[in-house]
């Protein structure tokens, strides 16, 4: 058996990421009534990659873990959800063009 040394994390840190994540939200929900053009959806995206983060890092003990698999798991989630990213907006502005 491999062993395993496990991190524990205070319970002081899972309500401050609670906390944080409550405040992100209610910020999402504040931008999406202000108009900020095209950046509406920039600044949507990037409160819930924050958002998205702080879970994985500390919820999902990503953060603490020395396992390549989960790591390379991880990059190659978010490699894919750029590629989508990219290749929706390019058909999306390709759609304004013509």
């Amino acid at each position: 058996m491999a062993n395993h040394s496990e991190h524990v994390a205070s319970a002081r840190l899972y309500w401050l990421i609670w906390l944080a994540l409550i405040i992100c939200t209610v910020l999402t929900a504040y931008v999406a009534t202000v108009d900020l053009g095209k950046f509406n959806t920039v600044v949507a995206l990037g409160i819930a990659t924050f958002k998205a983060t702080l879970v994985a890092l500390i919820f999902m003990n990503v953060k603490h873990t020395s396992e390549k698999m989960t790591k390379a798991i991880l990059i190659s989630a978010v490699a894919w959800l750029l590629l989508l990213l990219f290749l929706s907006l390019a058909d999306y502005s390709s759609r304004l063009a013509g």
